[in-house]
Formats: C-alpha cells, sequence, structure tokens
C-alpha cells in the first residue's frame, strides 16, 4: 500500500514573506551586483557596494528561517503534518557565530555550519509528536568538501592558469573551465547528498541504496541534456534526478524496510512547470509563491512510501 505526501503551503500565505524577502533580499541584490559591474569598467570605490551585497546575503541568510520553516510546516505525510518547532533566536545566534567561524578559518569551519543548520531544521521537525534525528558529521563533510571540491578546483584553476600562459584566446580556456567545474560537480553533489540523507525517525534508519558510478552517470546524462537545449529540459531533468533517487531511498528498522518512490508524468510535469515559471517571469517574481506551492504540491503528492 502506497502513503502519499501532500503540501499545503499556500501562495496567499507565502505571499507576505516573499515580499519581504523581494524588497530586502532580491532589488538590492541586483542593484548592487549592477553597481559593482559599472565600477569594475571604471568608476568610483567599490567598497560601499560590496558592504551592501554582504549585507543582503545576511538579511536573506535570517528570512530562509521563515521560508524553510512555513515549508516544513506544509508537508504532509499521510493526511499528518510535520512541524517544526525551532526557535528563531537559536537559528541566529548558530548563523551568526557560523558565519563569524567561517570567515576567520578561510570556510575551513563551513563544513560544521552547513552541519548545525542541517542538524537543527531536521531536529527540530517533528511527525506525529515524534522528531527527526540528523546524525551527519562536520569532520566527514569536511573531507568531502576537500576531496571533491576543493582540491579539484584548486588543481583545475592552477592547470587553467598554466594554459593562459600558451592560448591567447581567453575563451577558450574559459570554456574549458566552465566544462570541466561542472564535471566535478557531479560527484561532489552525490556525495553531498548522500551525506545528508542520514537521518533517523523512530526505529527507522533512513538510507540511499546507490552506487556513486551509475549515479554520476545518471546525473552527467541530466545535465548535459539541459545544457544541450540550453536549460529547456531542466524541470524534466531534475524530475528524472528526483525519480530516480527518490526510488533508492528507503527507511529501514530490524523488522520492516520502508521504500520511497514518485510517480513522473514527463510530458504532464514538464508542461506544468515550465507553466508557473513562466508565470513567474512575467509578473517579474511576484507570482513565485504561487508557482512555488503549486510545484511542491504537484511533486510531494505523487511522492510515496510503502511497504517493500
Amino acid at each position: 500500500m502506497k502513503n502519499y505526501f501532500d503540501f499545503t503551503l499556500t501562495g496567499k500565505k507565502f505571499l507576505p514573506l516573499w515580499l519581504v524577502f523581494w524588497f530586502l533580499v532580491v532589488l538590492p541584490y541586483g542593484f548592487s551586483v549592477k553597481m559593482l559591474t559599472d565600477v569594475d569598467k571604471g568608476g568610483s570605490s567599490s567598497h560601499l557596494y560590496s558592504f551592501l551585497l554582504v549585507g543582503v546575503m545576511i538579511v536573506a541568510l535570517f528570512i530562509s528561517f521563515f521560508i524553510i520553516k512555513i515549508t516544513i510546516e506544509g508537508v504532509n505525510y499521510s493526511s499528518r503534518q510535520v512541524r517544526f518547532e525551532g526557535k528563531f533566536g537559536t537559528y541566529l545566534g548558530k548563523s551568526a557565530l557560523g558565519v563569524f567561524l567561517s570567515i576567520i578559518t578561510l570556510t575551513i569551519y563551513m563544513a560544521w555550519f552547513i552541519k548545525d543548520i542541517t542538524r537543527f531544521f531536521i531536529n527540530k521537525s517533528s511527525l506525529n509528536d515524534s522528531n527527526f534525528e540528523f546524525h551527519g558529521k562536520g569532520g566527514k563533510l569536511f573531507l568531502l568538501l576537500l576531496v571533491s571540491l576543493y582540491l579539484p578546483i584548486i588543481l583545475l584553476s592552477v592547470v587553467i592558469r598554466i594554459l593562459s600562459i600558451n592560448i591567447n584566446q581567453n575563451f577558450i580556456h574559459s570554456y574549458i573551465y566552465q566544462v570541466v567545474t561542472m564535471i566535478i560537480l557531479i560527484p561532489y553533489l552525490y556525495l553531498l547528498y548522500k551525506w545528508m540523507v542520514n537521518i533517523s525517525f523512530k526505529e527507522y534508519q533512513l538510507k540511499w541504496q546507490t552506487e556513486i558510478g551509475p549515479s554520476c552517470v545518471k546525473i552527467g546524462i541530466e545535465m548535459l541534456l539541459i545544457i544541450v537545449t540550453l536549460g529547456i529540459y531542466m524541470p524534466l531533468g531534475y524530475l528524472k534526478l528526483y525519480k530516480y533517487f527518490a526510488e533508492k531511498t528507503i527507511a529501514e528498522s530490524e523488522d520492516k524496510t520502508l521504500r520511497f518512490g514518485f510517480e513522473l508524468d514527463a510530458k504532464g510535469d514538464f508542461l506544468f512547470i515550465w507553466g508557473q515559471l513562466l508565470l513567474t517571469l512575467v509578473t517579474v517574481g511576484i507570482y513565485y509563491p504561487w508557482a512555488y506551492s503549486k510545484i511542491g504540491k504537484r511533486i510531494l503528492g505523487k511522492t510515496y512510501i510503502e511497504n517493500i
């Protein structure tokens, strides 16, 4: 028997928070980026606009708490609502400390910052009065970032710089850099999400039954199709990856195993999501709360758990 999820957040409920985010984050961010671009072409000092950009990012970090909160509380499973009991003050303290330590350690602390924030949101969420628990370790995430992201990017930058000495056409090594960076991101994304799928609920442990080779090939194929179609394929690419990994996710206890799944309607889902995205574009982002809630409801409404 399949038990389905649901998403009950409405665009009307999300709209006030989105308008705050739009005016305090989206517009100032666009303004600061434009000003920094103009400064690079010649002009006054960029310090003011750099500070504005940092300020916008900090505000975005704070508002994100409320967006994540209403998103979590919009999730239902088998007609039961997921509840979130995290406090903004606690989140504020963790974020301020995490940003400060990440800066003074030159981003080395970032892995532990990500772990703390992930654990905060998961451990403060509950279903039917039982809390979820996140077991990911900061040290493991740091090694993952170091081996699959930092070192490859540093090595790539050195190689590209050496090539640029011998190649006068900047667009060539710029193109090579972008292509190789995307290839590097494939195993990084896989390992990052595998690290995050380390959650327990009651007697169940959430697990990914995946192998890095086939999974990276799957991610690579979908990314390639997105690139060659100039982004048109993007909604379907993401949904196919969602279905692929959902069906490889299990919740296991000593005497029972539950499997996740997703019922993909390739054509219908593709057209529906593009319709929502286009409405968001033509309304200059004002429609986004409704797009967010409707896409979430369509995807979660076809996501299920069943006994195996």
